[in-house]
């Protein structure tokens, strides 16, 4: 089987739930923050193709419902490369995606603050990004049928999307802070010493996932927000260990802000 029916195959059975032309990728521990109105769901191991997550706090399902009237895709739980996959497999969901005809792409996550002023729980907007890991999931041939060779990443996280999310968060007194988000491979947390590094290189969060899935969306012409959940300070900058449980407590606690949010920003958004 080729590249392309292996992707038409997973679309096909996506399209069995609706057509959607927003989708959204819940991260760590925020899987049930955005129920959908009659919404029809697939695990993963019953769309062709796709990985399975085997992180703690990833449901591994995609939901089609509707949202204030607009009809989105959800999907709860993501693949990280640390768990073993190639990144060519990290992204094939966002690939399908594209083939079912999802124009705009949103990403959460959770990350870990290394700009100073950046505390746990704070919503970030992710403004650009650093690709720390070793990888770009378009190495290899192109398939050019999901677009070009070489893809611009010079405005890869939607400007006016930024925009109309700090519109709808103001509205709803959601404070939204803004900045550079860098990939690290993991699963091993950062040292103190790889974080002053990444701090002189810009970054002002650090994470292990997001940045294959919005390389492989711009390359689809997508248009792509970014939203991470700071939920513990990056090493070094606070004298406690880090821990996967405080990922998931941190987030949980601020999932349902971060559920209002999007909430109300989907209905708006120009698709």
């Amino acid at each position: 089987m080729d590249h392309m029916e292996r992707f038409r195959e997973a679309a096909q059975s996506i399209r069995e739930l609706g057509s959607p032309k927003v989708a959204v990728v819940l991260g760590s521990g925020l899987s049930r923050i955005l129920p959908l109105e009659g919404e029809r769901v697939k695990k993963f191991t019953e769309i062709p193709g796709f990985p399975r997550p085997t992180v703690e706090g990833h449901a591994g399902e995609v939901a089609v419902g509707t949202l204030g009237g607009k009809e989105v895709l959800v999907q709860r739980g993501r693949i990280h490369f640390y768990e073993g996959y190639d990144l060519a497999e990290v992204v094939f969901p966002v690939r399908v995606y594209a083939l079912v005809g999802v124009r705009i792409l949103i990403l959460t996550n959770a990350a870990g603050g290394i700009r100073f002023g950046f505390f746990p729980g704070d919503l970030v907007l992710i403004s650009d990004h650093i690709n720390f890991l070793g990888a770009n999931p378009l190495r290899g041939p192109n398939i050019a049928e999901l677009g070009p060779r070489f893809p611009d990443m010079s405005a890869a996280y939607d400007p006016e999307l930024r925009k109309l999310a700090r519109e709808v968060g103001a509205e709803l007194g959601i404070p939204l802070k803004e900045g550079v988000y860098l990939a690290a491979l993991g699963p091993s947390y950062e040292t103190p010493a790889e974080i002053r590094a990444f701090r002189a290189w810009g970054a002002d969060l650090v994470g292990m996932s997001t940045v294959p899935e919005v390389i492989a969306a711009r390359h689809a012409g997508m248009r792509v927000l970014g939203i991470s959940v700071v939920t513990n300070f990056a090493a070094g900058v606070a004298p406690q260990p880090l821990s996967h449980e405080e990922v998931l407590e941190v987030t949980q606690a601020k999932a349902a802000e971060l559920g209002r949010l999007l909430s109300a920003l989907i209905p708006r958004l120009p698709v």
